[in-house]
């Protein structure tokens, strides 16, 4: 059976040489954590690379936490644009902030990038071409910004660089210089000048993590040691010295960081795998993906797996510290607010679930009337979350009771990101026939993005 380390080496990619499964190129020199370490406060607080950098789920640990935003007790719709159309049932891109909050970009599942000013009007429509051709998906990632320049991935397998100033293309690494990829879902981690993504490959369905210089596109690293097709962002942290993602067939791999040293892997659903349909020739077996990304807090990663379980693992060796069942897959990206020691969760079964970091205690469930697949984003006192049933809720961070909850159009997968007292996020596209296949799928309305406000 063809590993992906044979593939690779097949490929023309110049200067690349392959080593135990990783590859390096150009004289790599390993990034710097002093950045993201040095005069970043107390460890509860989020850590910016830089006050001019932002990314998915805020940094790279991944909590998707807002202490300083406030929700307020009710919202309307100040604007919505429409930007999805797609009917891939994968999560949305997030819409993301510029640094300074004066731009809004949404990255769309049909290949376009929008920048929007916090009152709703269009600056510029970036059409990059990632959505064109049959079966093509566009975005589902959300980019990460640094400076005026903001890097994402697209289901065409190539990753660009957009001069967000100009609306304009600063450089695009193809799919061919990823090794023949077919889709980058994930969001990309900056620290250093390096870039960190997740790409996708079929023929066997498999994955590698690239490095990739942000100044120019060109790809300095990469482990293509992956079994399934890996859509989580990685999550980095520092403090503790690893890299942490997971794939789809239901491993969670670390790397020593800054070295990128395999560290550990770790199998949800059992040491055999969990029962399903086997993939790339037995070389995994379907039914515990890890579709969600991982955040990194307290010496562990917390994930969720498709076997219905929510994990805390130690980042020094992989251990499982506990689990929690929910019965249903979990897809969704955990929230996590280090303040109170506390990790938010979406199910499948419709709920959104609170967990002590410590000891995996349940302290409260809520019913949102809808599978969860999107971000979940802790603020003040408020968790925001969208759900399949078209709604975005505002739950209390203490209870869970239900604050507020807006209808909208289309199932609500990109997370909810609070910003200068608004509220950006996304849904997906309104499509009639979508699971039957006997009659064509017809896409009946755009999926928009939208502002919230206070309704006074």
């Amino acid at each position: 059976m063809p590993t992906r380390r044979k593939l690779l080496a097949t490929v023309a990619t110049a200067g690349l040489a392959s080593i135990s499964g990783c590859t390096t190129a150009y004289g790599r020199m390993s990034p710097s954590c002093s950045q993201a370490t040095a005069d970043a406060g107390p460890t509860t607080t989020p850590r910016p690379v830089a006050d001019d950098v932002t990314m998915f789920r805020r940094g790279l640990r991944r909590w998707g936490y807002y202490p300083e935003a406030t929700v307020p007790s009710d919202v309307q719709v100040d604007w919505s644009v429409p930007v999805n159309g797609i009917g891939h049932t994968a999560a949305k891109s997030t819409p993301r902030p510029m640094p300074d909050g004066e731009t809004i970009l949404v990255a769309s599942d049909t290949g376009e990038i929008h920048a929007v000013t916090p009152e709703g009007e269009n600056r510029w429509t970036l059409e990059t071409g990632a959505g064109v051709g049959p079966g093509s998906l566009g975005f589902h990632g959300t980019p990460a910004v640094v400076g005026d320049t903001a890097y994402v991935g697209g289901y065409d397998g190539a990753l660009y660089a957009v001069d967000v100033e100009a609306g304009e293309l600063t450089w695009r690494t193809g799919a061919r210089e990823f090794g023949g990829s077919i889709a980058i879902g994930s969001s990309p981690a900056y620290i250093d000048g390096a870039l960190y993504i997740l790409a996708e490959y079929s023929n066997p369905a498999s994955g590698a993590l690239w490095e990739i210089d942000a100044r120019t596109g060109r790809p300095t690293w990469s482990d293509d040691d992956i079994w399934g097709m890996p859509h989580p962002s990685p999550a980095i942290d520092c403090d503790a010295g690893r890299l942490v993602t997971g794939s789809n067939d239901g491993v969670v791999y670390c790397w020593e960081f800054p070295s990128l040293e395999r560290a550990w892997t770790f199998q949800a659903g059992g040491e055999d795998g969990p029962d399903g349909e086997e993939m790339a020739d037995g070389a995994f077996t379907l039914g515990a993906e890890i579709k969600g990304t991982t955040p990194v807090y307290d010496g562990a990663a917390f994930v969720g797996s498709w076997d219905g379980r929510f994990y805390r693992l130690d980042l020094e060796d992989g251990r499982e510290e506990w689990s929690f069942d929910t019965g249903r897959v979990i897809m969704s990206n955990p929230a996590l607010d280090p303040e109170g020691g506390v990790v938010y969760v979406g199910s499948d079964d419709n709920h959104v679930y609170a967990l002590d970091t410590d000891t995996g205690e349940q302290l409260w469930s809520a019913n949102v009337g809808g599978t969860v697949i999107g971000s979940l984003t802790a603020t003040a006192e408020t968790i925001l979350v969208g759900s399949y049933d078209t709604h975005l809720y505002a739950l209390d961070r203490e209870t869970g009771e239900r604050r507020w909850r807006v209808e909208n159009r289309g199932h609500v997968t990109g997370g909810a990101i609070p910003r200068d007292g608004r509220i950006y996020y996304s849904e997906r596209g309104v499509f009639s026939n979508y699971w039957d296949d006997d009659e064509e799928t017809v896409l009946e309305e755009r999926g928009h993005a939208y502002c919230l406000v206070a309704d006074d």
